[in-house]
């Protein structure tokens, strides 16, 4: 199959191109920068130059494609209402190419900020919310009832090499500039992680043999306690962890803030009964506990 992939030379893209080549299948990679060019090169991917605002780039690797795989987004938190608006402009540009196809289309979202305190499902459904300006899920899926064999991946935190780790990352860069690691209250609060290499393996059957309106959960731990998180920050920083109080919470986290203090546990039952897919990477703290795992 060939496939275009937006994000396809960042953390999660990388191993999503490597996985879906080794499967025999053709990866056309979208290029906003020459460093991304080398990176797809040296992967094998074909070089499909563009970014997330060239509308015209965009329907054009979609048109070509027998499937998208839309990886990209903009992690800029302080400017998060504007880039959720281009994310989903974006979304629009490929999926009209796509629409009456039957082509697969899989968009990005994340299993945060749909239930705080429970955990999610594939069956529950993210309403539309002021307070998320990401709206990749219910703009991709708009296009399952248009012919279009649409889904949606959910990410927990992701980590596995190259230092990141979805959000944590930056709760580290947060610590480092604070001169300590905090967490809300007692620390309790729960996220949901999973292994790149095992997301990567996610994306490619959902690829293969997802189905039209499919909502797959990409965790591997239902939910790993914050404390556990921040400890291991401390450590690689060398900073002292501390508990801050939820009112505190916006001088300390700045934009991070509307995640802060959230039981954000999420399971993937229904996605590996579904899809046939078992997580077995490392988990969290083993892997981002590593010496050297986070470059300071």
């Amino acid at each position: 199959m060939r496939v275009f992939v937006t994000g396809a030379a960042g953390f999660i893209g990388t191993e999503t191109t490597k996985e879906l080549i080794a499967n025999g299948h053709q990866v056309v990679g979208l290029a906003r920068s020459e460093a991304n060019v080398g990176t797809l090169e040296k992967l094998g991917a074909e070089v499909h130059r563009g970014s997330l605002q060239d509308h015209e780039s965009l329907k054009r690797g979609a048109r070509d494609s027998d499937g998208v795989i839309h990886l990209a987004f903009i992690h800029d938190f302080t400017k998060f209402a504007e880039n959720g608006a281009i994310d989903k402009a974006a979304i629009e540009a490929m999926g009209d190419v796509l629409a009456g196809t039957n082509k697969p289309f899989i968009v990005t979202s994340g299993t945060g900020l749909i239930a705080p305190g429970v955990v999610i499902t594939e069956d529950m459904r993210r309403d539309s919310s002021p307070h998320v300006p990401r709206a990749s899920e219910q703009a991709g899926l708009a296009y399952a009832s248009r012919g279009v064999r649409a889904m949606a991946i959910r990410l927990p935190q992701v980590h596995g090499a190259d230092g990141k780790a979805g959000l944590i990352t930056y709760l580290l860069e947060l610590a480092r500039q604070k001169g300590a690691a905090a967490y809300v209250g007692e620390g309790a609060e729960r996220w949901a992680a999973a292994h790149r290499q095992d997301v990567a393996r996610l994306y490619r059957l959902a690829l293969e043999k997802g189905a039209v309106d499919g909502i797959y959960h990409a965790v591997g731990e239902e939910g790993v306690p914050m404390r556990q998180v921040i400890e291991v920050i401390g450590r690689a920083l060398n900073v002292p962890v501390v508990s801050i109080k939820k009112e505190e919470a916006a001088d300390y986290y700045g934009p991070l803030a509307m995640f802060a203090g959230l039981d954000m546990p999420a399971s993937s039952a229904l996605t590996q009964q579904r899809l046939g897919w078992t997580p077995t990477g490392a988990n969290l703290i083993a892997d981002i506990g590593q010496p050297g795992y986070f470059k300071v």
